[in-house]
């Protein structure tokens, strides 16, 4: 008990202490955290009438980022494949990293999930054990239970793991199950897909690839906000993250940012080319309908970052300079949020069933909550990441660190 103590004791000093530029950013996030709270408030008050959702548009900016969040969370598996099945050491020291990352990722979905919801103290009736989940029966069931089966794998998984590497151990190979952690990421974001594309009224979202699609480009944001992330960590901590991985990361971009594009393309052939009356929300996004072109320049919009993108990552002399890779990455990040959250979610709900049109776009109210709960995210995840990189590192048990120093004299 006494060594628990210790061990959170020294986790939570490391929390509190850093550099200006560390303070500052976390003050930043804490601010914009603050905003989000605020502006929750005023839609907890008045409920979800503050928004811009409406009968007719019920699922908004809540929605298209827990759908694309989602797909960071799954994204992790890309670091834990060969880490633990190919035995890549240079990946191996970094993969904590990603996996703290698809924790905050799963975190800011379920707070999405719960601002969506006008009464949120309801939010019990869908938990296992509490309420009536009407598993196996509900697709909606299927998605709790993995939701919350893989926040709790990313919980235990790197606890467990940096504990050990805090007490100079070798974790058991049965305690953090890594074959688990990769089946569970594809299914996160499959039964996600499922919600939608078993939605028959919407026929927009009826599509066999749309699970296919959505795995392919939480495989293209995923690893260019890791890219991002890395050489964030390289150039402000010790941290050793080698090109190989980086490396890594570039060529996963490279190759699935076509297929993605390619998916894309099957999808728009497939509206267009049979022009039935439910092509009316394709050509909603893509082209406008009846005076009504919201969506439009987001989209082209997405599609040209995301080519913009892919040429970066594909041509070598590019991929070479780091500051056009984090260009790349970033542009990686908003074609899919983008393509993935507005472009997949809005169109869904546009005619309505009656025929009617009515635009979306997110309230003032809806973007500060949006932005909160994203500050709140990448505060976890700074906080989470920092305690990490002391732990391995050795700076959080300076024992273990001279012993370790100690040994190597020796030898």
């Amino acid at each position: 008990m006494r060594n628990y103590s210790i061990y959170w004791g020294r986790m939570f000093r490391c929390v509190l202490t850093g550099s200006p530029k560390y303070f500052l950013w976390v003050g930043f996030l804490s601010i914009l955290v603050i905003a989000g709270i605020i502006s929750y408030s005023e839609q907890f008050r008045y409920g979800l009438q503050v928004s811009n959702m409406s009968d007719w548009v019920n699922w908004g900016a809540y929605i298209a980022n827990f759908t694309f969040l989602v797909g960071i969370a799954a994204a992790a598996v890309l670091l834990v494949v060969p880490t633990y099945i190919y035995h890549r050491k240079d990946v191996k020291e970094v993969v904590l990293v990603g996996e703290l990352l698809a924790f905050s990722a799963i975190i800011m979905c379920l707070l999405f999930i719960t601002v969506d919801l006008g009464r949120p103290d309801r939010f019990w009736h869908v938990l296992p054990f509490w309420g009536n989940l009407n598993f196996p029966i509900s697709v909606l069931a299927w998605d709790v239970v993995v939701l919350t089966g893989y926040l709790f794998l990313n919980l235990h998984i790197p606890g467990y793991l940096l504990y050990k590497r805090y007490q100079g151990k070798e974790p058991s190979k049965y305690l953090y199950l890594p074959f688990v952690s990769i089946g569970w990421a594809i299914s996160i974001h499959t039964v996600t897909a499922f919600l939608y594309s078993g939605l028959a009224g919407r026929p927009f979202w009826n599509s066999a690839i749309l699970a296919p699609r959505f795995l392919v480009s939480a495989f293209a944001s995923g690893p260019a906000i890791m890219l991002i992330i890395f050489q964030v960590i390289k150039h402000v901590t010790k941290f050793n993250v080698q090109d190989t991985v980086l490396d890594l990361l570039k060529n996963i971009v490279k190759w699935v940012i076509p297929i993605n594009l390619f998916f894309l393309g099957c999808e728009v052939f497939k509206e267009f080319y049979t022009n039935t009356t439910h092509v009316a929300s394709a050509k909603y996004l893509f082209l406008g309908l009846h005076g009504k072109h919201l969506l439009v320049p987001y989209i082209w919009t997405a599609i040209l970052f995301s080519i913009t993108a892919g040429c970066i990552f594909a041509i070598p002399k590019l991929r070479k300079n780091n500051k056009l890779v984090s260009l790349g990455a970033v542009l990686t990040v908003l074609g899919v949020w983008i393509e993935k959250g507005m472009g997949l979610i809005i169109p869904g709900f546009i005619p309505s069933s009656l025929g009617d049109l009515h635009e979306y776009t997110p309230s003032i109210n809806e973007f500060f909550v949006c932005l909160g709960i994203w500050s709140l995210g990448t505060l976890l995840f700074t906080l989470l990441a920092k305690v990490s990189i002391a732990i391995q590192l050795g700076d959080l048990n300076p024992d273990l660190k001279k012993s370790s120093l100690h040994a190597t004299l020796l030898h």
